[in-house]
């Protein structure tokens, strides 16, 4: 693991590399950014650090310039993408193909810039659908227009969007599809109640497992 920080119009973001061993050669480079509402020790994205990896997949996880200042107010939506923009070219330093994904408000970002940054493909985590209670209020033009293939992940609880609620068989502007993962019981967060039918290391795995499967078919494109 090693860190790096980037100087963006928004100030200095920062990059945390997970890289894969050295006997494992890396085939692709996912970048994921945070939430508005927390960082990058959120637990689906340290779940993912930890087990793709293995699979020959660079993790970057993305601080976003408010982050590294201590603020706890996220910018407006613009910023966030000015600071993603700005940090593209450390992303793809490798050469490698570089797979735009977030969390919430980070895959919001990873859905708008996708098609003019050339991202690989998206990973949507907690896209956030609608604000809580407000379904007419859809983002769902944002996911749409992508324009790469990409994954949403979302719980089954989730009250920015459930997955019955998204767009069945949707396909963006370029024909690019997108495919949907359920993690049962999970809020945004990815939290699940103690009714639960899974422990919580359980629905980790179906989110690490289905992620892994689906970059695994990106890195052979």
């Amino acid at each position: 693991m090693q860190s790096e920080i980037v100087d963006t119009p928004a100030g200095d973001a920062r990059i945390t590399w997970h890289p894969p061993e050295e006997e494992t050669a890396a085939r692709l480079v996912l970048a994921v950014g945070h939430g508005a509402g927390g960082g990058v020790e959120a637990r689906d994205l340290r779940a993912l650090a930890a087990a793709l990896p293995a699979l020959g997949v660079t993790v970057a996880l993305v601080e976003q310039p408010w982050r590294v200042a201590g603020k706890r107010l996220a910018p407006a939506p613009k910023t966030l993408d000015t600071a993603w923009r700005a940090l593209w070219p450390a992303l793809g330093k490798s050469g490698l193909p570089v797979v735009a994904g977030g969390r919430s408000a980070g895959a919001r970002v990873a859905c708008r810039t996708a098609r003019e940054l050339g991202a690989h493909a998206v990973l949507a985590l907690s896209f956030p659908l609608h604000p809580p209670g407000r379904p007419e209020k859809s983002r769902a033009d944002e996911l749409l227009g992508a324009g790469v293939p990409t994954l949403v992940v979302q719980g089954g609880n989730d009250p920015f969007g459930k997955p019955a609620e998204f767009p069945g068989g949707a396909r963006g502007p370029l024909g690019a599809p997108y495919e949907l993962l359920e993690v049962p019981y999970g809020d945004h967060s990815f939290a699940l109640p103690k009714r639960a039918a899974l422990t919580q290391d359980e629905a980790l795995t179906v989110l690490t497992d289905g992620v892994g499967q689906w970059i695994r078919s990106q890195s052979a494109r």
